[in-house]
């Protein structure tokens, strides 16, 4: 116990310490900003294609820095793909334009004036070297080939020249060969008369002539100008002059790049979203603290500060690892507060049953009996919870990865508080003589509401088991029938398109913007409400301008409308994304039967994905009946399920092969019917506990945590069913001969 003591002291710390030292990292979901990702257009198998993309990183990284952003994070994510976060940023458009350009620079002679049939940037016929461009007056030029390229411009500036007229423009160094270099190209221009065509200079930028200035009269011939310096013109306004400059001195990307995926969201959103599920874990965590000190007292008050130290330590973990918190990743942290309740609960469900078996009890040893007896029954329900958090964090991207270690961390938190805090002080308490005297003080030396009921009627459940696979079976048809009907409304994420939050200045009639937006040319756009004066749009891929559109028809009919969110995502990406969550769905099940399948039977392995496979698509139909989208965070929820699912019918599996042990003769379902009777405790306050943090998280939460909450709330519900009247009655069919779990060799047939 002294161990313990300590190392909870120094854990408990340290947290603190780390809390208030290092502060969390916050997604740009929650602190506002845009995020892009790029996919270079090369072979990223390749060598050069590999160094591409590298380069590719440097020069945007240079860009940004160019752009004055704060804390901006830029970060490869596989072969061709560049992850790009600019806090503050509320202008997609400005911030994609000027990364995803090329920006190849190039300097031409002019060799005349074209031919105004000619194709602009396009090989003139028998001439390969040469190209017609526009110039800024619309006039075609003849251009030789490039003199020089970005690679010799040692510099660029935007500059404000008020007394010489030039207005806004940028100036131009050269450097090294560069200067030579500029020396000749203007010399050769300088041979002809003024006033010819090709006496001027071309500057192109990606294929665009941006500037053709005439070589100066005092500039001699086969001399040029030999300071290394031009300017660029061309009424540039501020914001031109300075993206220019930025372009310039950034560098010529190596590679085309495309924006695959991108989201903004307003400061405002993420301001709110904290703050509901600050108040939601405040409440929540409230209401499931007085949930468990009613019905374990004294334990139960020591459970509810284990929480808060839970709490605190997965707080600092976060920090310390340097985890972004993102909007699902901070739904997972309160959410992991409900299920920190479990491992509690079972410890001091155990204790209960110790303390009614013995003839002279104590509090003491029945609770060291308690936490002896449950500790496989957590091991095994936390470790199959982070395999789901492990899958998320592996095959997911973007927020619903960042739920994967806010989730994972927070098994681990919840385990360390239930099994060292929560002990140390639990063994602590019953040490005290007065506590020892009122050992009903406790909430050990009594068998509590649900077991009293139980005790007084005992169910006999798997009797029939065939009945409660038939209420399963309709349970699946009409949620299939959902799905098959209503269809699967899946997001943009899956999909591809572009979704856009707006915060209206009073409600709106979805209705109404929907038919507005048909008439404008986007029949196909899906228009809800979101909160009370909140609208959402999700369509197909629009460009800039399109986008434009949107938002000018939604605030002619709301009266105005601030945008709060704008999220884009190609469809080759959605494409790789829905295809990564099937493959995250499949290999959850195949993961949680491998390891029930060596932990248990393989018998209660294909039980227990059976029941999860049946959560699935209920929760699923479910969503279909409700015409609400299927998205990463509904994924993100689904694994959940899918974790707390299996967490049941661990606890239930445990238990029925501790009492195989006891009476290998007995048949399966009566010693299914045992263990159902034992953890139903259990699963009732556990379930109820998480029921009040969702419950606050889907009240409290707001739009963007609604749908979260309730998938949750569903899958609670229906996890719980499954785990005992799905999972059981399909291992006892399975086993048709009611092998005794104890003693393979045994065969007794199975009774009615």
């Amino acid at each position: 116990m002294r161990v313990r003591a300590l190392l909870a002291l120094a854990v408990i710390a340290l947290s603190l310490y780390i809390a208030v030292t290092v502060p969390v990292r916050l997604g740009l979901d929650l602190r506002g900003g845009t995020q892009l990702v790029l996919e270079t257009r090369s072979t990223p198998t390749t060598d050069a294609g590999r160094e591409a993309t590298d380069r590719t990183l440097e020069v945007l990284r240079g860009r940004i820095d160019g752009l004055g952003v704060a804390e901006p994070t830029l970060v490869r994510s596989g072969e061709n793909r560049i992850i790009v976060e600019l806090p503050g940023v509320q202008d997609p458009k400005k911030a994609a334009e000027v990364l995803g350009r090329t920006a190849q620079l190039t300097f031409h002679p002019v060799l005349g004036i074209a031919d105004r049939t000619s194709e602009a940037s396009r090989p003139l016929p028998k001439r390969p070297r040469e190209q017609a461009l526009p110039d800024e007056s619309g006039t075609p030029l003849r251009l030789g080939a490039a003199a020089l390229t970005g690679e010799d411009v040692k510099e660029a500036a935007a500059r404000f020249d008020q007394q010489g007229g030039a207005g806004w423009h940028v100036t131009v160094g050269f450097e090294g060969a560069g200067r030579a270099g500029w020396a000749r190209l203007t010399g050769e221009a300088a041979c002809h008369p003024a006033g010819d065509p090709a006496r001027r200079v071309a500057i192109v930028l990606d294929d665009k002539v941006i500037s053709s200035p005439q070589v100066e009269p005092s500039v001699a011939c086969r001399t040029g100008i030999r300071d290394g310096a031009t300017q660029i013109t061309g009424s540039f306004a501020p914001e031109e002059a300075r993206e220019l400059s930025l372009l310039v001195n950034g560098g010529a990307l190596p590679v085309p790049v495309e924006t695959v995926e991108q989201r903004t969201v307003g400061p405002t959103l993420g301001a709110q979203a904290i703050t509901a599920s600050a108040w939601a874990a405040a409440i929540g965590t409230a209401l499931t603290s007085l949930f468990i000190i009613g019905v374990y007292r004294l334990m139960g008050v020591l459970a509810a500060l284990g929480l808060v130290c839970y709490g605190l330590v997965s707080y600092a973990a976060l920090a310390a690892l340097g985890a972004t918190l993102t909007l699902p990743g901070l739904a997972g942290f309160v959410l992991a507060i409900g299920m920190a309740v479990d491992a509690n609960v079972l410890v001091f469900e155990r204790a209960r049953e110790e303390y009614a078996a013995r003839r002279r009890p104590s509090t003491r040893s029945a609770l060291a009996a308690g936490f002896r007896n449950a500790f496989g029954a957590i091991a095994d329900s936390n470790i199959t919870t982070l395999i789901a958090a492990a899958l998320l964090f592996f095959l997911a991207s973007g927020p619903v990865r960042g739920f994967g270690v806010t989730l994972g961390i927070g098994v681990l938190a919840s385990m360390f508080s239930a099994l060292v805090i929560t002990r140390v002080l639990a063994e602590a308490a019953v040490s005290r003589p007065r506590v020892r005297r009122r050992p009903r003080l406790t909430g050990i030396a009594t068998t509590g509401a649900v077991r009293d009921r139980l005790t007084r009627r005992t169910p006999r459940l798997m009797r029939r088991p065939h009945r409660w696979l038939a209420v399963s079976a309709v349970a699946l048809v009409l949620a299939g029938s959902g799905i098959a009907v209503r269809g699967i409304d899946l997001g943009v994420e899956f999909t591809g398109g572009r979704l856009i939050e707006y915060a209206t200045t009073s409600p709106v009639d979805p209705d109404r913007v929907r038919t507005a937006l048909a008439d404008a040319g986007f029949p196909r756009a899906v228009v809800q409400s979101s909160g009370a004066t909140g609208l959402t749009v999700r369509t197909d891929p629009l460009t800039n301008t399109e986008e434009t559109e949107v938002t000018g028809t939604v605030r002619d009919l709301a009266g105005g409308a601030d945008k709060v969110r704008d999220e884009l995502v190609g469809p080759s990406l959605g494409e790789e994304l829905r295809r990564g969550a099937l493959i995250a769905l499949a290999v959850a099940l195949g993961a949680q039967f491998v390891y029930l399948a060596a932990r248990f039977r393989w018998v209660f392995g294909t039980a227990a994905v059976v029941a999860l496979a049946h959560d699935v698509v209920i929760l699923v139909g479910v969503f279909a009946w409700l015409g609400r989208p299927v998205d990463g965070v509904f994924l993100a929820a689904l694994l959940t399920v899918i974790g707390y699912s299996v967490n049941d019918s661990v606890v239930l599996f445990d238990r029925v092969r501790e009492l195989a042990r006891r009476t290998p003769e007995a048949p399966l379902p009566d010693l299914t019917d045992r263990a159902i009777e034992q953890t139903l405790p259990r699963t009732v306050n556990t379930g109820m506990g998480a029921a009040f943090i969702l419950t606050a998280l889907a009240v409290l939460g707001g739009s963007s945590l609604t749908d979260f909450a309730l998938a949750l709330l569903i899958g609670l519900v229906v996890g719980t069913y499954s785990s005992v009247l799905t999972a059981a009655p399909v291992a006892i069919r399975l086993d048709r001969r009611t092998r005794p779990v104890g003693n393979p060799a045994a065969r007794q047939p199975e009774r009615a």
